[in-house]
């Protein structure tokens, strides 16, 4: 047996997505299937090391994890060329900068987004990365969930006919902290500290509907600061000066429109905290993170107007659940597998800096229609 071992700089895992959704649900689970496959005698195997400011939380992950390595000197990793590739979780702030170290020390570059605080510095990565000829990729993990994988199945085989709009809910409430602890952590609701709604879902938007849906040409978007005080991890209270909520409707290509709420200041009537409605002419879908409902044209009710009576339709009844036609893998595990198949074999892997820079590019885009209270385009990096 082949063993292609991958060394990886593991940056920001003590954070909450770095250690649930990287190391322990996508990274240590590809150690313990015994790598990841790619013939029968080859497999790809990563080998991480965690890398922190925070040594017994390090210290914590790694029992957990299994992973044995660990230091909070990234310098030093940086120059060990036992590690191929660099991957950043930190917050976003300081993202760019160590990428960019990594970037000179020759790594391979596998990152969360936003890739940057702004597009000409997400941009920028993307650059230094082709111009030195490595590797890199960000992750797009809502391409990977079973709601959308079966979105995508239908669409494959014609299931809506021509798509006409696109709606989706994303949210739940936030609690603020005075009586019942926050679930999120303080810095998202300060602009300072890079926080803030637009920042952190346009740029999963862009992904899922230059994917799915057709390239993004515009946008107009409204955001919001609905809660103006919370509390932070240390019990004090904090002005929130970043944005909570955001209503935004994108124009795609196929004149096809997509209007999203994202909020943290919802309280969530849905399947799932985030649920897509793809309305077409033959037929509809409402899909979740896992299940997907369908209602083709010939199930679709005839409603009339009439507030005066009982409604008489049940609107539910004539949607249909998407059977589980195949298994489906933790969307994070999945693409860090495609990612690690990219390095060793050069697989085609199309979800790179560029790709990043293109959210970033969605989320500064919806602030200036915010700001400017009008249309705005998109233009192609």
């Amino acid at each position: 047996m082949t063993t292609h071992t991958i060394g990886i700089i593991m940056n920001g895992v003590t954070g909450r997505m770095g250690t649930n959704q990287h190391l322990l649900r996508s990274i240590k689970e590809i150690i313990a299937q015994g790598g990841v496959k790619i013939s029968a005698d080859e497999v790809i195997m990563p080998d991480p090391i965690l890398v922190g400011r925070n040594e017994a939380k390090l210290q914590e992950l790694c029992k957990r994890s299994g992973v044995q390595k660990y230091t909070t000197d990234l310098e030093s990793v940086l120059s060990d060329p036992s590690y191929q590739v660099y991957f950043d979780a930190q917050v976003t702030g300081r993202r760019a900068p160590a990428i960019k170290k990594a970037i000179q020390a020759g790594k391979h570059i596998y990152c969360e987004k936003p890739t940057g605080t702004t597009t000409e510095e997400a941009l920028e990565l993307y650059e230094l990365c082709e111009a030195a000829g490595l590797k890199h990729g960000v992750v797009q993990d809502k391409l990977w969930l079973p709601g959308m994988l079966k979105l995508k199945r239908l669409m494959e085989n014609d299931f809506f006919g021509k798509i006409l709009s696109v709606r989706g809910e994303f949210g739940y409430w936030v609690f603020e902290g005075h009586s019942v602890p926050a679930q999120r952590p303080s810095w998202n609701y300060r602009k300072e500290d890079d926080g803030g709604i637009i920042v952190d879902m346009l740029c999963h938007w862009r992904y899922v509907l230059d994917n799915l849906f057709g390239n993004v040409k515009a946008v107009s978007c409204l955001g919001a600061t609905h809660i103006e005080e919370r509390i932070d991890e240390n019990g004090k209270p904090y002005k929130c000066t970043a944005d909570d909520a955001c209503y935004a409707t994108f124009e795609l290509e196929g004149d096809v429109i997509a209007h999203f709420n994202s909020s943290w200041t919802v309280r969530v009537r849905r399947d799932d905290l985030l649920t897509l409605q793809v309305d077409g002419t033959k037929g509809s879908a409402v899909a979740g993170l896992r299940e997907c409902y369908i209602q083709h044209y010939g199930n679709t009710p005839k409603p009339v107007w009439n507030p005066d009576i009982e409604q008489p339709i049940n609107f539910y009844e004539g949607w249909s659940k998407v059977p589980q036609q195949e298994p489906f893998d933790n969307a994070f595990k999945a693409q860090w597998e495609l990612f690690l198949k990219h390095l060793v074999q050069d697989t085609p892997f199309p979800w790179g800096l560029k790709e990043g820079a293109k959210g970033v590019q969605l989320a500064e885009k919806g602030i200036e229609s915010w700001e400017k209270k009008c249309w705005v385009n998109i233009d192609e990096l």
